[in-house]
């Protein structure tokens, strides 16, 4: 009988396969959504550069004379701040102006596109409107502001509208006041699973696990958010072809920075093994400046990257063409000893972070490690309770002006194995 409870939730789709060029773009229908078969077109009455103006008749009844008629305009909320920014968009906590619901409202960055809608706004919205579960951020609506006629583009713009979570975990982690208790450490990791093997179930990648894409709302309830990059997977006896340019370079797994095209689950349970480690270390625990210091980074810790360590690396597409370190041993445990006193976390750490993806633990058998069975249990993040103002990542690092980073490694890449935590 297993451990670990992980509900399934609910998760509803048809499977088709649409292809752009030769890419596999998507893999699951809009069942959610009517076919417009059910409405007759009596004529076309105009065109903007997003889409057609048509006046639809189901019967007599004229149902769409205007742009979006079922699309609440965004003005119904009201902006209280701005919590997050990046090539995606900016991020606004905002109220609700008659129920004073409070929400967190997503801008679709539209300036980057010459016509339609954003392939990664398209696919959150699908997947997050597919997955329901108290682990994953939800989606409430999507709205839409007219740009006005003084706009540089204009275009309508849109909002995705979620719960509004008051903490993302790379911002608590960067507050030296927030210290979490190991009973609170496995809470945190043991909904970061749930979420996990919540989506791997429905056959999702997140393709993005980071800690500032962790949400924690005041009642400690975490969230897995930012979806822009998820997207469904196939088995691994399909022929999958996916982008490899994925997950922010410090978490990226080494089958990717390989240039590895057919993957899976795996890349998310590394990503949330470094998560697991940064909640002792405080903060990323390889930080790579681009792919070739990563990799580097990566055989210091975890070995050498050879066939005996990961068999078939040789086939892929960077191995050759990458000058990897030979004869480093695996110190994963002894690198993260002092910082991680606990030896069922070091166990845990030690089965995400395998450099062979076929080798590192599923989200399943790690909510079974002793880890989260052993005293002191998973409890509630009490730490909370003293924690008076909200902490993202965007507000806690100087109003999001980050520290740039170089892009050249100054020293020999071969030797250049500095640890950052």
């Amino acid at each position: 009988m297993q451990k670990n409870n992980a509900e399934l939730g609910s998760f509803e789709k048809n499977n088709i396969s649409v292809e752009k060029g030769s890419e596999v773009v998507e893999e699951t229908e809009y069942s959610y959504c009517p076919n417009v078969v059910k409405y007759e077109k009596p004529a076309k009455i105009g065109q903007e550069t997003f889409g057609n103006n048509i006046s639809l008749e189901k019967g007599s009844e004229v149902v769409q004379e205007t742009e979006y008629p079922y699309c609440p305009n965004v003005a119904k909320y009201e902006k209280l701040a701005k919590i997050g920014q990046g090539t995606f968009g900016e991020v606004f906590k905002a109220v609700h102006r008659s129920s004073r619901k409070v929400v967190a409202l997503k801008k679709v960055l539209m300036e980057n596109e010459k016509e339609g809608f954003p392939i990664t706004a398209l696919r959150e919205i699908k997947i997050l409107q597919l997955l329901k579960h108290e682990n994953i951020v939800n989606l409430i609506e999507i709205c839409s502001s007219k740009a006005t006629s003084s706009s540089k583009y204009p275009r309508t713009t849109f909002y995705l509208v979620f719960d509004f979570c008051e903490h993302d975990l790379a911002g608590l982690l960067s507050n030296v006041k927030v210290k979490f208790s190991l009973g609170e450490i496995k809470m945190i990791m043991k909904q970061i699973l749930r979420g996990l093997y919540f989506i791997h179930s429905n056959k999702i990648l997140h393709r993005d696990m980071k800690a500032a894409n962790i949400l924690i709302t005041k009642n400690g309830v975490l969230k897995l958010a930012d979806f822009g990059l998820a997207r469904a997977f196939g088995g691994y006896n399909q022929p999958n072809r996916y982008t490899n340019r994925v997950v922010t370079l410090w978490y990226r797994p080494p089958e990717l920075l390989l240039g590895e095209r057919n993957y899976g689950p795996p890349i998310d349970i590394w990503g949330a093994g470094c998560i697991m480690a940064e909640m002792w270390t405080r903060s990323p625990i390889m930080q790579g400046v681009n792919e070739q210091h990563q990799l580097n980074l990566i055989c210091q810790f975890c070995g050498s990257i050879v066939p005996e360590t990961f068999p078939g690396c040789e086939t892929l597409e960077l191995y050759k063409q990458i000058r990897l370190p030979k004869d480093l041993k695996r110190k994963v445990k002894e690198r993260l000893k002092p910082w991680v006193k606990d030896e069922n976390a070091l166990e845990l750490l030690d089965k995400m972070l395998q450099i062979h993806p076929s080798r590192r633990i599923d989200s399943d058998n790690a909510l079974d490690h002793d880890f989260f069975w052993s005293d002191p249990m998973p409890c509630e993040l009490k730490i909370l309770d003293t924690v008076q103002t909200s902490n993202f990542t965007y507000i806690n690092s100087n109003a999001g002006k980050q520290e740039i980073r170089p892009q050249k490694i100054t020293r020999n890449e071969e030797q250049y194995f500095d640890r950052v935590f």
